[in-house]
């Protein structure tokens, strides 16, 4: 953990700080925002976004995200590296006021998603990763002390009956159609439902074993779990190739995905669009 936290401070910090800009906006009253395209947003997605951009800008590393600036695909696609940064992911949830947002933070290797940070400010807990160093999780109290921080188990069962976690926001009738495959192979599926990428913390905690998603995401709501999940052995796999997500694509919507315990096998074709 030392070589990833001294790797990675700068994210950490950045998530802390953005994250008490948030709390002390969720504490009172805000205004929502209409996007162009119809999303929310609120001045703690705008504070908690400058706050990030503060602490990434001097890694030298271009931004992409949320509410970066979106670089045309001719400039990106000579980036290397790039921070994928959602400063206030379930927007939706924080105006609910239901707790359930969090703070991604991942970087892209060569349209891989090579570490990642998620933070959740009503929790106080953090959890981050990297393929090299492996996962792991702690809370605010303790993010600055390295060796406070708790490593997370490489995924090595299932849950029985199988845990699946979905969109409070989105539905859709492959949901159905995938749980009813995983019931033949696998028997009964329990399922719940849950805003923004705070998933990812029921995923590699082992509360939940499949996050399918058939309906629209962007690089930035999706970087940082995957990149935390593969770590501990999870894939979050495209329906169509049955390959990785991708990143830093010419188009930033993610294609429909499903998030899983690498121990299940799921066939896709049912899924495919």
């Amino acid at each position: 953990m030392t070589d990833l936290f001294k790797q990675y401070k700068v994210t950490i910090t950045a998530a802390l700080e953005a994250s008490e800009a948030i709390m002390k906006i969720y504490a009172g009253d805000f205004e929502r925002i209409e996007k162009e395209d119809g999303s929310p947003v609120t001045i703690a997605d705008l504070s908690a976004s400058k706050i990030i951009r503060k602490h990434l800008l001097p890694t030298g590393i271009p931004i992409t995200g949320e509410e970066a600036e979106k670089h045309p695909f001719s400039v990106r696609k000579s980036w290397k590296h790039l921070w994928c940064v959602d400063p206030l992911d379930g927007t939706k949830e924080f105006i609910k006021k239901n707790g359930e947002f969090v703070v991604n933070i991942a970087l892209i290797e060569n349209s891989k998603p090579v570490f990642g940070l998620i933070a959740s400010p009503i929790s106080k807990e953090i959890i981050l990763g990297n393929e090299k160093s492996g996962a792991f999780q702690t809370s605010f109290e303790n993010a600055l002390e390295p060796r406070k921080w708790e490593p997370l188990k490489y995924l090595s069962s299932t849950n029985s009956p199988i845990q699946l976690i979905s969109s409070r926001s989105h539905y859709s009738g492959n949901l159905q159609k995938l749980v009813d495959e995983i019931e033949v192979e696998y028997g009964p599926v329990e399922r719940t439902a849950m805003g923004s990428a705070l998933k990812f913390f029921e995923l590699v905690n082992n509360r939940a074993d499949v996050y399918p998603r058939f309906a629209p995401t962007m690089e930035w709501d999706i970087a940082a779990g995957q990149a935390i999940y593969e770590a501990i052995g999870g894939k979050v796999i495209n329906v169509n190739t049955g390959k990785p997500l991708v990143y830093n694509k010419e188009n930033l919507k993610n294609p429909h995905f499903i998030a899983s315990n690498s121990l299940l096998n799921i066939s896709l074709d049912s899924f495919q669009q």
